[in-house]
């Protein structure tokens, strides 16, 4: 038999080197190719659902190891039997180890989560933080495993963030591919949280994306198909609740009921999502007049989380155990109300004391526990025309939910693929619509966009208001030397009037100065010290001014519509 020649083979080799090396100058210049970038966004579904995997994996191994049980789902029942000292003492040391990783890879001590990611996605072309990211990501991994009161999606979906965010820096991706890449990442890292594809896509474009443009449904499906798969290689098809079998709706005239229950679902979404909000106040004013290293308020919620667990250890981790004993009515009505109220507390704690994790599954036990106290009220009052009390459990999981993601698509769809329970698909509908509309007016919208509001960046009031804030004057403005530039005299003139802009600053800040003085432009300049005159740099126009705005919006809405 003839052997291949060996210099025909480096040929080969090399023809196969050098065209790689152009189709990687191509996707670098030109951006990928449709069928190019499906296949990185399976890559990066598949990235994003193994990441999911871990994390889930890990908290479960320290779980595990620090309260020594072997199913980490009953770690409340198992809790119950420790020594008071070990309940105190876990949260605390936790707290604490997640206080110094911050401290030591982020620049302000906070964990980054869903709010970040959307920032990203809306104002960073599709990128977040990674050494902060990837720091959050083990804080939160720590929180979870030592018994803090927070869910696992949050950092899940920001760790699926960065990883995007790395391979868009790889291929230099732009705006759109940046943020449909993104997209990509969070389908997958939440369906491989949750076995859930259908409510993964749609939350990474209803939450994250905030659009339904047609050109990101397709990778965003693959991503979120990708992740899933993984999910179930792991666990198989199985369902994170299982419900009693008689859990199903009578009558079309119980509609009503769950349309009030949808209203105080609403009113308990604001309050959980508000009772947070007072604790991170609070503890910024705390450590400001304290002035205590912030490495030690992680510590101090961990000490403050053991001590509710030794008389209440429910409040330990995710909280699926209560979630689960709430969707099968094993709880009594004052049971039900007590830890709904201790849950909420427990999360400002946490989130409060800066320790990590996500809001979405607080949110789904304190809304189980919600709709179980209703239904045990309401079904007793009305038997003739009521289903199961669980059924309003059920219900109510979702309808809190959703109003604190703002989400009542994804959120609607993710109870149906948590529990398999498709027949109740009316008074869910019901419960989540009447809890985001209440819900979304008692906030800003949603638990992270008022993060975010809180944080200064205004992406709850839609792209007209935060596009501004994305552009600088100094891109816009006319410099001195521009053939139409407004006359030195004339621009001394308004800075001795008060009216001039930093170059620094952006169109949020020139517009309302237009729309104040009624000027034709704006001097900008740099001011100096107390002995240093300031320097014109030159001036903003109005019309440039709407016109960069305006182009703004339009790249925007063929984004959204393309």
């Amino acid at each position: 038999m003839t052997q291949p020649d060996p210099s025909y083979l480096a040929q080969i080799w090399a023809d196969m080197m050098r065209a790689s090396a152009k189709a990687w100058r191509v996707l670098l210049t030109r951006g990928p190719s449709q069928f190019q970038f499906w296949v990185i966004a399976l890559f990066i579904g598949i990235s994003a659902g193994f990441a999911a995997l871990l994390f889930r994996k890990g908290i479960s191994a320290l779980q595990a190891i620090v309260y020594r049980v072997d199913d980490p789902l009953y770690i409340h029942t198992l809790a119950e039997g420790m020594a008071w000292y070990w309940l105190l003492l876990i949260p605390a040391l936790g707290g604490l180890s997640v206080g110094l990783i911050l401290h030591w890879f982020t620049p302000d001590g906070r964990v980054r989560s869903v709010a970040d990611v959307i920032h990203g996605a809306a104002m960073n072309d599709g990128r977040v933080e990674k050494r902060a990211g990837l720091a959050s990501a083990a804080a939160s991994l720590i929180t979870l495993g030592a018994g803090g009161s927070s869910g696992r999606e949050g950092p899940v979906v920001h760790l699926a963030a960065v990883i995007s965010s790395w391979v868009s820096d790889r291929i230099n991706a732009n705006g759109i591919h940046g943020r449909d890449l993104l997209g990509c990442a969070v389908a997958a890292a939440v369906s491989a949280s949750f076995n859930a594809p259908i409510a993964g896509a749609l939350f990474a474009l209803e939450v994250v994306l905030r659009h339904f443009a047609v050109h990101a449904f397709a990778p965003i499906v693959i991503a979120s198909v990708a992740g899933t798969v993984i999910n179930r290689l792991e666990f198989g098809g199985l369902t994170e609740f299982t419900l009693p079998g008689e859990s199903a709706l009578q009558f079309y005239a119980e509609l009503p009921a769950f349309l009030i229950l949808g209203l105080i679902c609403g009113v308990v979404a604001a309050a959980l999502m508000r009772a947070v909000f007072f604790a991170e106040t609070l503890g910024d004013d705390l450590h400001k007049r304290t002035g205590l290293p912030r490495w030690l308020r992680p510590a101090i919620a961990g000490t403050g989380l053991g001590a509710l667990a030794i008389w209440f250890p429910h409040i330990i981790g995710v909280g699926y155990e209560t979630t689960s004993n709430a969707l099968t009515g094993e709880l009594v009505l004052h049971e039900a109300v007590v830890f709904a109220l201790l849950k909420v507390v427990a999360v400002a704690i946490t989130f409060g004391g800066r320790m990590g994790g996500g809001i979405f599954s607080p949110s789904l036990m304190v809304g189980a526990l919600t709709g179980l106290a209703f239904g045990l009220i309401a079904t007793p009052i009305f038997p003739d025309l009521s289903g199961s009390h669980t059924l309003y459990a059920l219900a109510g999981m979702g309808a809190v939910a959703a109003a604190v993601l703002g989400a009542p698509i994804s959120t609607t769809l993710i109870v149906f693929e948590l529990t398999g329970d498709w027949q109740t698909g009316l008074a869910v509908m019901v419960a989540v619509s009447t809890s985001t509309a209440l819900g979304s007016r008692l906030v800003d919208r949603s638990f992270f966009l008022t993060q975010l509001e809180r944080r200064g960046v205004r992406l709850s009031a839609g792209p007209q208001a935060y596009l501004l804030a994305m552009v600088r004057v100094a891109g816009v403005m006319r410099t001195k030397d521009h053939p139409r530039a407004a006359r030195e005299e004339d621009c001394w003139d308004l800075v001795e009037d008060g009216i001039y802009i930093d170059g620094n600053a952006t169109l949020e800040t020139a517009m309302p100065v237009f729309e104040r003085t009624g000027v034709a432009f704006i001097p900008v300049v740099t001011l100096g010290g107390e002995d240093t005159p300031p320097e014109l740099w030159g001036a903003l126009f109005h019309l440039d001014a709407l016109k960069s705005f305006n182009r703004a919006l339009a790249a925007v809405s063929e984004e959204e519509h393309s």
